[in-house]
């Protein structure tokens, strides 16, 4: 049952999804890690692809960048072919300088000033919170195969050129240990539809000391978080 953003069978979909912000790097993800897969969505080249990781059926779903376009695709895949679980798996700017580069983040709340929530629910709450379940699993197969993630609250914001937040007081008053622009909206889709998200991040600048990667070396950086976020769904079916 196609939707206007989503042209797959509801069968091509998993009922666990791995879902990057780029459509390259879903691509990616597929043929480096899944066994027989194939490209099940196109629509607007938001590419996704479904396959096998060791056995288990999952997805890989590109999401686009900002709350609005996740929140779209998270919401449809939810509602509409029956999706279970999310996994966002993503970059971030890390909010103190004690956070290096490429390290693993895992998020438990995402504050954010977005207005999602407000026109979703009629509410106006200040955090979205991720599924404790799925986040013990990560936490640990994390702590299975030897990963260092740290594990705490991150800011979600719609704005990317944003020069009147202070990273610092977003670290020292709300713990948020980074800021990116996606979970706030996943979050909320998971809990209205009654299923269940989590988001994984890998540092790729810090927005104290102005450290930042260049893309090539985000995407050789990013495997770590990939292959935790894949071992970790194999405990989620």
């Amino acid at each position: 049952m196609p939707t206007p953003h989503i042209e797959a069978k509801k069968e091509d979909i998993a009922k666990v999804v791995l879902m990057p912000g780029d459509p390259l790097r879903a691509k990616l993800i597929a043929e480096k890690y899944l066994e027989d897969y194939k490209l099940v969505n196109s629509v607007r080249n938001m590419l996704a692809y479904t396959g096998t990781y060791k056995g288990m059926r999952i997805t890989v779903f590109a999401s686009g960048m900002g709350n609005p376009s996740i929140g779209i695709y998270s919401y449809e895949l939810y509602k509409f072919y029956d999706v279970e679980k999310i996994i966002r798996i993503g970059s971030c700017g890390a909010n103190s300088e004690d956070i290096d580069l490429y390290s693993l983040i895992l998020a438990d709340k995402s504050y954010s000033r977005s207005a999602y929530d407000d026109i979703l629910n009629g509410e106006n709450v200040p955090y979205s919170e991720s599924s404790m379940e799925m986040n013990q699993t990560i936490l640990t197969t994390a702590k299975e195969i030897n990963y260092d993630v740290l594990y705490g609250n991150i800011s979600c914001t719609d704005v990317f050129y944003n020069e009147l937040e202070n990273p610092s007081r977003l670290y020292n008053d709300y713990g948020c240990l980074g800021t990116e622009m996606e979970s706030f909206a996943l979050f909320l889709n998971a809990k209205k539809l009654k299923k269940q998200a989590a988001c994984l991040l890998t540092v790729s600048d810090n927005m104290i000391t102005k450290e930042q990667t260049t893309s090539e070396e985000r995407q050789n950086a990013f495997t770590d978080m990939i292959f935790l976020a894949l071992e970790s769904m194999l405990l989620q079916i």
